[in-house]
This record gives structure tokens, sequence and C-alpha cells, in this order.
């Protein structure tokens, strides 16, 4: 019976992926309540973390109720596989744009506008 998040987790992506064979999940159980570690072929990644993470999150979402059943909490992590990386953050720049000279022109049509 303690077994039974691991077990449903490793059938359900096994059924996901196309290589079922290198699907590995351990199981640690800590204060914390209960960690399942998830590793996939590198070319399986795709179908398990799913368009902008929404397998991923439904997959978390249905460990959170078998965990409830079981009176535990189940967090899923999932590996990255050798020889991928994950693309870098996006950062604001904090550099100002540069800003165009004003012509006569736009001057004028100011000018223009104030009353």
């Amino acid at each position: 019976m303690a077994d039974q998040d691991k077990d449903f987790l490793e059938t359900t992506i096994k059924f996901l992926v196309d290589n079922p064979d290198k699907v590995k999940v351990d199981r640690t159980v800590d204060e914390m309540g209960v960690l399942l570690t998830l590793d996939v072929d590198p070319a399986d990644m795709g179908q398990v973390i799913g368009r902008r993470g929404n397998t991923a999150r439904a997959i978390r979402t249905l460990l959170r109720v078998v965990g409830a059943k079981n009176n535990a909490r189940v967090n899923l992590k999932i590996n990255q596989p050798e020889g991928t990386e994950r693309p870098a953050p996006r950062t604001e720049s904090t550099e100002e744009a540069p800003v165009a000279p004003a012509t006569e022109a736009a001057d004028t049509e100011v000018e223009d506008l104030k009353l």
C-alpha cells in the first residue's frame, strides 16, 4: 500500500512515453512527505512535460489525490536528462533604449497642441 503512488506514476508515465523501458521512479520519504523522482529518456521529456507544462501539472495533481487517499503529501521531481540544456531565463534589460532626437516638425506640432 505504501508504494501505490510510485506504481501509479510509473504506469502512467510508461503509457505516455515512446521508451517505457527507460522510465525510472525513485521514492524517498522524509519529514516533508513523499518525493518521487522521475527519470526518462531525453527524447521523451516533451511528452512528460507537455505544452507549457500542462501534462506535468496534471500528473502532479493526480499524485496529490493519490497521496491524499493515503494521508501523505506527494511531490514529483522530474530530473533533467544528461546532455540537455534548460533555456536561459529571460532577463529584463537595465539599459534604456536610445531615444530618437526630436525633429523640428515634431516640436512645432507639440507647440500647436498647447492651449
